[in-house]
């Protein structure tokens, strides 16, 4: 009976391994899949019942219509005319008091990405949150305050990487940890566990 208990036990933790990898997998692409959809379709449902006497939810019609957006979006950008819009809404949006804030920010955000640029420079060791205790953090910028070279330094939070702390160190207090920055970011996402 005891040998019949551990096998379970064992094959059950086994299969706990393979399902839950999975089960997240799922839960966030049916969450990013409903999310997606959802900015468009609930318009596209409202637009469909105005028209239809028996109107139904289409999934994947409000990903579908943003993606046709998307792509018009950027044929437009890459036109003269589209251009000129493009630099008239941008100078628009720059003079609204709170949407500026946001939309400058996003759309540095995505100039980055455009660029391709790693916003993470070099994983890297500091003493964070007292003397003596050393984190994992990611070298995001390097800047000059007061005639004083510092490092932006971001110390995420486990397990949860898009979460954390944007610290200040001077070039001193930076230490290299000898991992590259995708090893890193596997350290932290798995709280740890997986060092290389």
């Amino acid at each position: 009976m005891e040998k019949m208990i551990r096998h379970f036990k064992a094959r059950f933790i086994t299969g706990l391994f393979v399902v839950v990898p999975l089960g997240i997998t799922i839960f966030i692409l049916k969450f990013l899949f409903n999310f997606a959809d959802g900015i468009l379709g609930t318009y596209l449902d409202a637009l469909l019942s105005a028209f239809l006497d028996n109107p139904y939810h289409i999934p994947g019609l409000g990903m579908l219509t943003g993606a046709i957006v998307i792509y018009v979006s950027g044929v437009l950008a890459t036109n003269v005319m589209g251009t000129r819009i493009i630099r008239w809404w941008d100078q628009l949006l720059s003079r609204i008091p709170l949407v500026k804030s946001i939309y400058g920010s996003s759309k540095q955000l995505t100039q980055v990405f455009k660029e391709g640029k790693s916003s993470y420079r070099r994983a890297v060791f500091v003493e964070w949150p007292r003397p003596g205790v050393r984190a994992v953090g990611f070298v995001t910028a390097e800047v000059v305050r007061e005639g004083q070279k510092l490092v932006v330094v971001y110390v995420p939070t486990m397990p949860n990487p898009t979460s954390g702390f944007a610290l200040f160190f001077k070039e001193a207090e930076v230490h290299d940890c000898g991992m590259s920055v995708e090893d890193a970011v596997k350290f932290v996402v798995s709280g740890g566990a997986v060092v290389q």
